[in-house]
C-alpha cells in the first residue's frame, strides 16, 4: 500500500529503509504491508503484527501480535483501544464475522490506563482461536457498552505467515500458519553491544557555538548555494567530541512540523574541512542530515523523531551513540502506514544493549 498523500517523501524514505546495513554487528529489520496489517522484524528477529485502523476513524482499536525469535517463545496478543471516555474497569466484547468470541460469549475484563487508554491481553488459548479463525474470518468487532469498534482481518495471515518465514518457523510446530510435526526455529541473534562515548573537551562559550554554527552555515553554502536556510528555532549547537573534534549541528529546512538538521564534524574552527556525521541507515540524503534531531552531551547520543505528518501517526524515531570515530544506531522504531497507530506502538526494527564507553 502506498503512503498517504500529504506525507513526507524523506520522512518516509527513512521509515522504508528496508534491509539496510547499519553497522558491521548487525543488519535493519524490515517491514511489510499486508492489506489491513503491517509486519515487521528487528535484527533480531523479533517481530510485530499490527492491523490499520480506517483513516476515517475516530476511535481507534486495534490487535497487536508480538513473537520473540527462537523455538520457546509463544506469541501475545492484544487489543488496544484510543479513544474517550473509558471507565477505569469494564467489559469488552468480541464479535467475530457475527458470531461470539469466545464461542461462550464471556466478555473479557478491561482498564483504562488514563480513560482514553486501553490495552486488552488475551489469553494464549483464545488467541492460538483467534489466529486460527483469521484464516476464514474477515472482521473482529469489540463492543463497549453502546460503543463498537471494527478490527479488519484482511491481511492478517499473511502478515503471520511472513513473520513465520522470517524467524523459520515454516512447517514447524511452533509456526502460526503453516504448522508441521516436525523441526525447530533457530535461536535469536545475540543483541549488538554498542558502546556511546560522552562528548568530552572544554565546552564552548555560547558565543564561541553560535559563531561557529555560522561560519558552518556560511561554508555550506558556499559548497552549494541556497542550501541552508537560515532557521532560528533553538536546534543549531556545536560540542566538542573530543579535545579536537567538534559536532556542529545546522538546521537547514523547515516543514510544518518537521525541522532538518545537518550534523558535521569539524577539527577546531577549520569548516572548510568539515565532514559530514553519516548516520548509517537513515534512509536520508545527506546522510548526515535527521528531522527533529537533539544531541545529548552527557550521553554522546543524538536521538531524532520524523514525523509523517503532524498527528505522528506514521514516521520513524531512533538513536545513535558516538563511540569516539563515528555515530553508531543504538534503535529504530518506524511506522510506514500513516493510519493512526500511535508512536509507541511503532515496529522495532533495530534495537541493541547500549554500554558506556571507556
Amino acid at each position: 500500500m502506498p503512503p498517504r498523500a500529504g506525507v513526507e517523501a524523506s520522512v518516509i524514505a527513512c521509515a522504508l529503509m528496508l534491509g539496510l546495513t547499519v553497522s558491521a554487528q548487525a543488519q535493519m529489520g524490515e517491514m511489510k504491508t499486508f492489506r489491513d496489517w503491517i509486519a515487521g522484524c528487528d535484527n533480531t528477529r523479533n517481530c510485530t503484527a499490527l492491523s490499520l485502523p480506517r483513516e476515517t476513524d475516530d476511535e481507534v482499536a486495534f490487535l497487536r501480535l508480538d513473537r520473540a525469535a527462537g523455538p520457546d517463545s509463544a506469541p501475545t496478543l492484544a487489543l488496544k483501544l484510543r479513544t474517550q471516555k473509558l471507565k477505569p474497569r469494564f467489559d469488552i466484547e468480541l464479535v467475530l464475522d457475527g458470531a461470539a468470541f469466545p464461542a461462550t460469549g464471556r466478555r473479557l475484563p478491561a482498564t483504562s490506563i488514563n480513560g482514553e487508554v486501553a490495552e486488552i491481553v488475551i489469553a494464549p488459548a483464545e488467541a492460538e482461536a483467534l489466529i486460527a479463525a483469521a484464516r476464514k474470518a474477515t472482521v473482529l468487532t469489540a463492543r463497549v457498552d453502546a460503543r463498537s469498534f471494527t478490527i479488519s482481518l484482511a491481511g492478517s495471515v499473511a502478515s503471520m505467515l511472513w513473520i513465520d518465514e522470517r524467524q523459520g518457523r515454516l512447517n514447524t510446530p511452533t509456526a502460526l500458519i503453516r504448522k508441521g510435526t516436525a523441526g525447530t526455529a533457530p535461536s535469536a541473534p545475540a543483541l549488538p553491544v554498542i558502546a556511546s562515548k560522552p562528548a568530552s573537551g572544554q565546552a564552548l562559550a555560547s558565543i564561541q557555538a553560535a559563531a561557529l554554527v555560522k561560519a558552518m552555515r556560511t561554508e555550506l553554502n558556499r559548497r552549494e548555494p541556497n542550501s541552508c536556510e537560515e532557521i532560528s528555532d533553538g536546534s543549531d549547537g556545536a560540542f566538542p567530541l573530543d579535545d579536537s573534534t567538534r559536532l556542529v549541528v545546522v538546521a537547514c529546512s523547515r516543514g510544518a512540523y518537521n525541522v532538518n538538521s545537518q550534523f558535521w564534524l569539524v577539527t577546531g574552527r577549520d569548516v572548510a574541512k568539515a565532514k559530514p556525521a553519516a548516520f548509517e541507515g537513515s534512509g536520508n540524503s545527506p546522510a548526515n542530515e535527521l528531522v527533529n534531531a537533539d544531541f545529548d552531551p552527557e550521553t554522546g547520543q543524538v536521538s531524532f523523531y520524523a514525523k509523517g505528518r503532524g498527528i505522528g501517526d506514521c514516521g520513524a524515531s531512533g538513536s545513535y551513540g558516538w563511540n569516539g570515530t563515528r555515530f553508531v544506531m543504538l534503535g529504530f522504531i518506524a511506522m510506514s502506514e500513516c493510519r493512526l497507530i500511535p508512536g509507541d506502538d511503532w515496529i522495532t526494527l533495530f534495537r541493541s544493549v547500549g554500554t558506556a564507553a571507556n
